[in-house]
């Protein structure tokens, strides 16, 4: 819809789309944030392609807000709209937000391990378009995959991984990463990180992994579930934090199961499920769909 009555909006055309930015707003609930977002928008020409808002009690709780906008010479105009939003959001209700223009990929680089269902999957959605985002790099403590990285024309990079001192591997991935990546995919790559490395790498880092955690811990989970009889089999992606596995949810799915199927069945179908959470989370993402708040999320699927 276009928001502005005193001058034609700059929306270019069917065969021509104007550039579009994305703009997320979050803080405490109050009276017209909505308008003024709006306001501000319709006084630049801009066009609301998609507008999403929740808020967790109209009474004073916490307020989100994501909108996708198209404006012709939308770089030209970020500053201008950075400066009205600084007055009308953050000055008058104290609202914090980012903006973006959705022209420009987000920057990832993917780790993997020996595994490699999550990652080819990750890679083949991008080479159809599938995924808005540049991968920058793939990166595995295992050479296993480094052929089918690098037919997908993807840079590829072991750094070895081992032991209880993974000091060296760590400086490592900071130099690789540092500056060149706006977040990181695990794909299924079987090492922790340490704190150190979380907060000196300074941007999002998302994990898949099965669901059956904690109570199917360690090596063979799938075949463990089996023991028990487990009727469902999922997977969780989540932001990483320094608690392993705690970190704010993304995305989470399950698929059943019976008595007649095999630990290899399982895993089959588990793995499945973790390419199909993966790949939404990581879109999710690349979208700017996904607001975190303390440890919980807010996604605008």
């Amino acid at each position: 819809m276009t928001l502005t009555q005193d001058a034609p909006a700059r929306a270019g055309t069917a065969e021509n789309p104007a550039p579009q930015a994305s703009l997320i707003v979050q803080g405490a609930d109050a009276t017209g944030i909505v308008a003024a977002v709006t306001s501000v928008l319709s006084g630049h020409g801009a066009n609301i392609v998609a507008l999403d808002q929740y808020s967790d009690n109209p009474q004073g709780g916490a307020f989100f807000q994501r909108t996708v906008f198209g404006l012709d010479g939308l770089r030209a105009a970020l500053p201008a709209l950075r400066t009205d939003l600084d007055a009308h959001l953050v000055e008058r209700f104290g609202l914090t937000y980012t903006l973006r223009d959705l022209s420009v990929p987000k920057r990832v680089a993917i780790f993997a391990s020996k595994s490699d269902h999550c990652l080819l999957d990750l890679l083949w959605r991008h080479r159809q378009g599938q995924l808005p985002v540049t991968v920058s790099m793939v990166i595995s403590n295992h050479p296993d995959v480094a052929e089918e990285v690098r037919a997908f024309g993807i840079p590829f990079f072991h750094v070895p991984s081992q032991g209880p001192d993974k000091s060296a591997a760590e400086t490592e991935h900071l130099r690789l990463l540092k500056g060149n990546v706006d977040f990181v995919v695990l794909a299924r790559y079987m090492q922790i990180l340490s704190g150190d490395l979380i907060e000196r790498l300074g941007v999002p880092i998302i994990n898949i992994h099965h669901s059956f955690l904690p109570a199917f811990i360690g090596a063979g989970p799938y075949a463990k579930a089996k023991e028990r009889g487990v009727k469902l089999v999922g997977a969780t992606a989540h932001y990483v934090t320094e608690d392993l596995d705690e970190g704010p949810i993304i995305e989470q799915d399950v698929v059943r199961v019976t008595h007649a199927h095999t630990a290899t069945d399982l895993t089959r179908r588990g793995a499945d499920v973790e390419r199909a959470v993966l790949s939404r989370a990581v879109l999710w993402h690349a979208e700017d769909r996904v607001v975190r708040n303390g440890n919980h999320t807010i996604v605008f699927a």
